[in-house]
């Protein structure tokens, strides 16, 4: 996980250095790039692991970068910045396919927990895991990270597969918010449950 490339997105210089100085800290590779369509560029060129972007940004805001990173399969992670706190800009991010959201202003040690935390997550993609779980016509595989519901297989964010995993595990056992977030992601996201919400909504789907 450490060496890892991180691509900082933001057109403020003092949370590019603030954010680059506690990444570089803990062993992370940083680029950084300061509006929307130098994002991109910069994505097709270094293929980070994961891009810290922010929402308000020149030339293309960061929803549309992300639109357009997922459009085109692109399979870094995405770890959103908005400056307000309200759930229209949270809920818009992850159903664009970003993988977790910080609001502005944040604590730098937070963004760490959090990068290390989504790259954590990734990395259980190339594990070998227990046999698949079976739902009727529904087969989740841990090992290739792949369900398939009959005999299509599912596109899934990496974060709706680890949540479909821990609510098949669970069957027949009440989950809270909190408890999904812990046991599907590892991770305390500090009372944001609002984001199990919108993967059960995509789930539903």
């Amino acid at each position: 996980m450490p060496s890892d490339l991180i691509l900082l997105v933001d057109d403020e210089p003092s949370i590019l250095q603030l954010a680059q100085m506690y990444l570089e800290r803990e062993g992370f590779r940083v680029k950084t790039a300061s509006d929307g369509e130098a994002a991109l560029e910069a994505v097709r060129v270094l293929c980070p692991a994961l891009i810290v972007l922010d929402v308000m940004l020149p030339k293309l805001d960061g929803f549309e970068v992300c639109k357009r990173l997922r459009q085109r399969d692109d399979p870094a992670a995405i770890l959103m910045l908005t400056a307000r706190d309200e759930d229209i800009d949270k809920i818009l991010g992850l159903e664009l396919g970003a993988d977790d959201y910080l609001t502005k202003p944040f604590n730098p040690r937070e963004l760490v927990a959090r990068v290390k935390a989504i790259l954590r997550r990734g990395e259980r993609s190339v594990k070998a895991g227990p046999a698949p779980v079976r739902l009727a016509d529904l087969v989740i595989d841990s090992a290739s990270r792949e369900v398939r519901l009959g005999e299509r297989t599912l596109d899934l964010r990496a974060q709706e597969f680890d949540l479909l995993l821990t609510l098949a595990q669970a069957r027949g056992r009440v989950l809270t918010r909190e408890q999904l977030l812990q046991q599907a992601w590892g991770f305390d996201f500090y009372g944001q449950t609002r984001t199990v919400d919108v993967h059960v909504a995509h789930l539903r789907k």
